[in-house]
């Protein structure tokens, strides 16, 4: 199959799916963040979308990706080299994603690790109120993901981790002075989250200013 068949294909199976989970053009495209003029254009087979965005229909439509490309209709046939090639381009896609969340778990269960052992260390030495290292671990670990995801140039959940980051901290000191300092500052203390509310404004208004525009196009 050349490519323009293919684009062909693959914008037939993409109105197929996409009427059967009765989505319009813009829904489909508001969960792709393109713009419906590019679901338009691959569902008129003019281009095609790239390994990535392939892989996030695959995953929105519960189907693989393969299911995208060929005709659901025809008998099977030895693919040809467009098809060899989009493969072994999403097979890499695919392994690049599990690599990449294993990175992730396995450092946000070092961070919980690391609070653990603080835990376990303190009340080896009998200091009260070791479990407050647990709520630290929460902005430590929002963090590390945000440090990860902006260094792999994923930014989709910076938002939601910065977020994470300052009221995670917020708990965490609040927490702590609650525990460790006098009672007679505990009935303002709650004021503290108060300090959040023009933060997570601010968090808003900048990813509102620097979001990124939604894709015209993608030419496979």
């Amino acid at each position: 199959m050349d490519d323009e068949k293919l684009k062909k294909q693959i914008g037939a199976n993409i109105v197929s799916y996409r009427k059967r989970f009765g989505m319009t053009q813009a829904t489909l495209a508001e969960k792709l963040n393109y713009s419906d003029k590019a679901v338009s254009k691959w569902e008129r087979g003019e281009s095609a979308p790239d390994v990535q965005t392939l892989v996030q229909l695959a995953e929105l439509f519960s189907v693989t990706v393969n299911d995208l490309l060929v005709d659901p209709n025809a008998l099977p046939e030895n693919p040809g080299t467009v098809e060899r090639v989009m493969g072994m381009a999403v097979e890499k896609t695919l392994k690049r994603k599990a690599n990449k969340k294993i990175i992730l778990m396995l450092s946000s269960i070092l961070v919980w690790f690391v609070a653990l052992l603080s835990f376990v260390v303190l009340s080896l030495f009998d200091v009260p109120k070791g479990w407050v290292a647990f709520l630290y671990a929460i902005p430590v670990d929002a963090i590390v993901m945000l440090s990860l995801r902006s260094a792999w140039k994923d930014f989709r959940w910076n938002r939601a981790l910065i977020s994470v980051i300052m009221w995670g901290s917020l708990l965490a000191v609040f927490t702590s002075v609650l525990v460790f300092v006098t009672p007679l500052i505990w009935r303002k203390l709650w004021m503290l989250f108060l300090l959040g509310i023009p933060g997570q404004a601010a968090i808003l208004l900048w990813f509102e200013i620097y979001r990124k525009p939604k894709k015209e196009h993608a030419d496979g």
